[in-house]
């Protein structure tokens, strides 16, 4: 391109308003092309809408040791097209460089010899106008480097080297993290000019290896003035503070990274190392969400693809409790495979099916997409068709799929320390079961909801009417005070198990820290089995007894006729028991409170003849609900959230879920009739509201992989639309179409035909 009309062109877009410049952008594909043939970066040209505001499609071959002898970055760059990536993630260096690297220490690719494949596919993105991350994986090194700096590298008590494989791990307290690593990225951005960095595996050693080399020694006592611990042990103070420096050590990391890209690659030049939404993994690998979020412009999301334990709405959940700390305003693209993932087959390609629809509900819940392959060669090439038809839809809608926030009047809690301090290493059974019973539940009977993090309980004051402490055991007294200033201004909750009965270090309070909310005293004692291996053969008890008038065989011992129940048991009118099976925490309710539950304890199951309940009636209580002025508290002894997480009995779910809206007190936001398995997710952007419904309805719903997609529907919607005009629009932008649409009472209704794989619904 000649240089004269670039620089015209862009001396034209400078001198253009704000808002002029920002839709020229969006015309030529924010300006991609015409940048990379000037030469120019797009943090250089574009300092008011920097290029990590701004890229919302993705791409990545994960290169291989092999790929320098067969990487087609013709046929790549068409890939890169049709698929409409406006960002690649390219690898770069750390334990395997793919360029010429002046540092003999880094290992490069074992079939690299002299070419620089990394530059070549930088040139590349950049002249087709595509944002480079350069990737790197720094937590590893060969043997030879080992050998050079042994001191670099993390060391157990007897002074053995961890090792991964036949890699050394390195330290994240020596100079390898603070010296090397800072060279290379240095290094590369002088050669490469990459619009930012991402590191795969940058947070050294998990939480069940404890480093004792000299730098390890020396930062720990420099931080809390003492030495190494000597072993896992959760009661030590010295464990505990290790626990908490290993944390700001990767956050110092992340500030370190940033510091030294910014110095030599400019202001929009940044680090991200990818983190994931698994809680308890994450807590393992000391990344806390909400302190990186704090510190990032963007988060390089790395959850591939769902196992077998969970359905595709995870996907949606993890994006928002992402965005809930990161902000809305701010992208999270995830790398998503297109490869078998459950059990993980890299070179095999996965059903188009399941793809698909984990992409599906990562967008649904914020994210954007990122495909993903290991090796620029693949012999199945059925995956190579999975991406495009969802990238082209998302560009031909983008507009409508990022920057818009969430439309929810509930809210569920999570605390990555009582990740930590409660679950330490039960945390998966303890924390993150019942968080997932609890949404799965959500799901189910489509009540849309946000994730909240626990110190974030006051910001969301105005907006909720209901926040869900599922377990949240371990809690100070500031996020104790948080919860009693949302009831005090008129808000209701939900809490089960343990939720307050720690502090923040997971040590025994005498009583819940919100008894006098709860209404109910801790009786100090359990019921049932500690964790998930075990089921005992228990019961809740539905009160009062259904009477003669429902149809089954009597004792004599019935009501005449069935009495009026609470509204939580509604949907149960023909029984007196539900299965159990769980925990319960053992308490004493106050006046002025109400239990509908009580528990029937375990009794024989087995043979059938001693299968009779020894004590059918206790008043040990499972569920304990009061009213508290504007506010309604429900209390759960009974770990059902955890129970449904595990068993999925429909039982549990209704149960959980007329707990919710009895609690809500009002209309919630979005109701949804119709057949079949739905994810719903109302986001709000300026005078229009956008409803996305993702269809989960399959044989693989609750286990990978789904080979096949059911149509549902028709669905009946009603909305409340309090702040969008009269006589609004609802048209539709998968089956792009127009639906008529009735609106009173500040609600609008409509319905949708149906449904196969996602739908989205434009109201304005």
């Amino acid at each position: 391109m000649d240089q004269d009309f670039v620089n015209a062109v862009l001396g034209k877009v400078h001198s253009m308003g704000k808002t002029n410049r920002r839709e020229f952008f969006q015309e030529v594909s924010l300006g991609g092309t015409l940048l990379a043939a000037s030469g120019l970066t797009y943090a250089q040209n574009q300092e008011e809408v920097p290029w990590y505001r701004r890229t919302v499609r993705w791409g990545q071959t994960n290169i291989n040791e092999m790929d320098p002898t067969r990487y087609d970055i013709g046929w790549w760059r068409q890939h890169w097209k049709r698929t409409k990536v406006q960002g690649l993630v390219i690898n770069a260096g750390g334990i395997v460089a793919y360029y010429p690297s002046r540092y003999p220490l880094q290992y490069r690719a074992r079939t690299l010899g002299n070419r620089d494949l990394f530059g070549e596919l930088v040139q590349a993105a950049h002249t087709d106008g595509i944002a480079v991350l350069a990737r790197m994986d720094s937590n590893r090194a060969h043997e030879a480097f080992f050998n050079a700096h042994r001191d670099w590298f993390a060391i157990n008590r007897q002074g053995v080297p961890y090792r991964a494989g036949d890699l050394y791990i390195s330290c994240v307290s020596s100079p390898y993290y603070d010296q090397f690593i800072p060279d290379v990225l240095r290094e590369v951005i002088e050669k490469y000019h990459p619009e930012g960095f991402t590191d795969n595996s940058w947070s050294g050693l998990n939480r069940d290896e404890i480093c004792y080399c000299r730098h390890c020694k020396r930062r720990f006592h420099d931080y809390s003035g003492e030495n190494l611990p000597d072993r896992k042990n959760w009661e030590d103070t010295k464990y505990r503070k290790w626990i908490e420096w290993s944390y700001q050590r990767r956050v110092d990391l992340w500030d370190l990274n940033n510091k030294v890209t910014k110095s030599f690659g400019g202001k929009h030049c940044i680090w991200m190392g990818m983190i994931g939404g698994n809680m308890t993994w994450e807590a393992r690998r000391f990344r806390d969400a909400r302190l990186i979020c704090q510190r990032a412009e963007m988060i390089m999301f790395d959850d591939q693809g769902r196992s077998n334990r969970g359905g595709f709405q995870a996907n949606a959940e993890m994006g928002k409790r992402i965005h809930e700390v990161l902000g809305w305003q701010k992208l999270i693209p995830e790398s998503m495979a297109t490869y078998q993932r459950s059990p993980t087959f890299r070179k095999a390609a996965a059903p188009p099916a399941e793809s698909r629809m984990w992409m599906i509900e990562g967008i649904a819940g914020g994210i954007q997409p990122w495909w993903h392959h290991v090796g620029a060669y693949q012999e199945d090439r059925r995956q190579f068709k999975t991406a495009e038809p969802i990238y082209l839809w998302h560009e031909k809608n983008e507009q409508f799929i990022v920057n818009r926030q969430p439309v929810a009047t509930v809210g569920v809690v999570w605390s990555q320390r009582n990740t930590d301090f409660y679950g330490r290493d039960d945390s998966d059974d303890r924390v993150v079961r019942p968080y997932e019973g609890i949404n799965q539940a959500l799901v189910r009977k489509r009540i849309v909801s946000i994730p909240v993090h626990i110190d974030h309980i006051d910001r969301h004051a105005r907006s909720l009417k209901l926040l869900i402490l599922p377990n949240i055991a371990a809690m100070s007294d500031p996020q104790v005070e948080s919860i009693r200033r949302f009831v005090s201004n008129g808000g209701s909750i939900i809490a089960s198990g343990k939720t307050s009965l720690l502090d923040e270090w997971g040590d025994q309070r005498e009583d819940f820290a919100l008894a006098d909310l709860f209404g109910v005293t801790s009786l100090k004692d359990v019921s049932g089995p500690d964790n998930l291996d075990g089921t005992e053969h228990s019961y809740l008890r539905l009160t009062p007894d259904v009477g003669k008038d429902v149809y089954g065989p009597q004792s004599g011992n019935e009501p005449a006729e069935s009495l009026a129940r609470h509204p939580v048991l509604d949907g149960f009118s023909e029984t007196n028991i539900l299965a159990f099976g769980g925990q319960l925490e053992k308490v004493r309710p106050n006046e002025n409170t109400e239990v509908p539950l009580t528990l029937i304890p375990n009794f024989p199951i087995y043979p059938p003849e001693t299968s009779w309940m020894r004590e059918p009636r206790t008043d040990i209580p499972c569920l304990v609900l009061r009213d508290l002025g504007a506010s309604r508290i429900a209390y759960l002894p009974a770990d059902l959230d955890r129970r449904f997480a595990l068993h999925n009995f429909p039982d549990h779910g209704n149960l959980l879920a007329n707990i919710v809206r009895w609690a809500h007190t009002s209309a919630l936001p979005l109701e949804i009739k119709g057949t079949g398995l739905i994810d719903c997710h109302l986001y709000r952007q300026p005078n229009r509201l956008i409803l996305h419904v993702v269809n989960l309805t399959s044989a693989g719903s609750w286990r990978s992989p789904t080979d096949e997609l059911i149509r549902v529907g028709p669905f009946s919607v009603e909305i409340s639309t309090s702040h969008l005009p009269q006589a609004a629009r609802v048209r539709t932008l998968v089956s792009e179409s127009e639906i008529p649409s009735q609106q009173t009472d500040q609600k609008i209704r409509f319905e949708i035909d149906s449904i196969l794989d996602h739908e989205v619904l434009v109201i304005s």
